[in-house]
């Protein structure tokens, strides 16, 4: 529960957030000064704008079928906000420790594609339908290669739970007690060695070279899972109007850009967790100067919860960054190249990960 309450302020939050800072970078990137009249710089436009969006009518469409057009939101932003339960914000610091982590993730988050569907269908309007097919062909295409990625890491680290990739991912445990964490956490029954010297360099994108190029594919399919550009041809303004959320308005469209932020945050914890150390310090020990162990804190302490939520949420942030600076830097692919980076490139290159990540784990033994 305490995690569930953390989370859930921390999300919206992040929300406001995240809105204010996307309008402020794509105003830098197109030479513009962005919001600059409500609060300091703009830095309350967009409580304003919330404020204003909660007290819209909630409309529905004559033409709509009520039964699924009115509870579409609510499942697509639940199904979002549940894969947050699992995310470890820090080393003591995670909503459910499951063995299956992973798993459940992928599992409860695919199920946005059904609200999706119920959101186009159940609005009874052409360009809604249009989009909400768009998106669900996108997702389901990405979600082979962003699986695929996953496994990879599945079979380096030997354990479907994220708290324990993270763990894998430090060095702390090697200098507080070793033989305890090795029975706790199974490193030594994996054969994964610790290290004194820590920092970036135990996390999986640098004990695994060819974790790199996972990282690069993980990351391409999370923009499409998001339908961030330049992979946002569900909400193609120009084709669809506003995509498959058209015929929505007031509190029930802000859930569905609620969820699309959303996603970007918890596909960002993600990546951070499998390939980017988790909530590991990035900083190494360089001979007598613990920089590793001075960024970290004893688990349990509430140093060591503040660096971990504070290297956890930076890594985090700086992904939905970069996602943020493609969407408006990049012009968005057409559906055949959409479709053709998916098929064609991506999926074979993580299915040869896959293999080649078997290969490395087999000579690890």
């Amino acid at each position: 529960m305490i995690a569930f309450l953390i989370f859930l302020a921390f999300f919206l939050l992040y929300a406001i957030i995240a809105v204010y800072g996307e309008r402020k970078l794509s105003a830098f990137i197109q030479d513009r000064y962005g919001p600059m009249e409500v609060g300091y710089y703009g830095i309350l436009q967009t409580i304003a704008d919330l404020l204003k969006i909660i007290q819209k009518e909630d409309i529905v469409p004559l033409a709509a079928d009520r039964k699924i057009f009115k509870p579409a939101p609510i499942i697509i932003f639940t199904a979002i906000f549940a894969g947050f339960a699992i995310i470890p914000l820090t080393s003591d610091l995670l909503g459910s420790n499951t063995e299956a982590g992973i798993f459940y993730l992928l599992a409860i988050v695919s199920l946005d594609v059904v609200g999706i569907l119920m959101v186009g269908w159940g609005s009874n309007n052409k360009y809604a339908l249009f989009g909400a097919m768009r998106a669900i062909a996108q997702i389901i295409s990405y979600e082979i290669p962003m699986g695929l990625t996953v496994v990879c890491v599945v079979m380096i680290s030997q354990t479907l739970s994220l708290q324990e990739i993270a763990f894998q991912q430090g060095i702390w445990i090697n200098e507080i007690d070793p033989d305890a964490a090795n029975f706790l956490f199974g490193i030594k029954a994996l054969g994964i060695e610790t290290t004194n010297i820590g920092g970036f360099l135990t996390w999986n994108i640098f004990r695994m070279p060819l974790f790199f190029l996972a990282f690069l594919i993980f990351f391409i399919a999370s923009l499409a899972e998001s339908n961030r550009a330049p992979f946002d041809i569900p909400i193609a303004e120009s084709e669809l109007v506003g995509g498959f959320h058209t015929e929505y308005s007031g509190f029930r469209w802000s859930l569905i850009l609620l969820s699309e932020y959303g996603i970007m945050l918890l596909v960002s914890f993600l990546a951070v967790i499998l390939f980017l150390g988790g909530w590991n310090t990035p900083l190494p020990n360089i001979g007598a100067v613990k920089l590793a162990l001075w960024t970290s804190g004893e688990p349990g302490s509430f140093v060591g919860h503040a660096w971990s939520a504070f290297w956890m949420i930076s890594k985090a942030f700086t992904l939905v960054f970069l996602q943020i600076w493609i969407r408006w830097t990049y012009p968005r692919l057409r559906i055949d190249q959409l479709m053709n980076l998916s098929w064609k490139y991506l999926t074979p290159a993580a299915i040869i990960l896959v293999l080649l990540s078997a290969l490395w784990r087999m000579l690890m033994i």
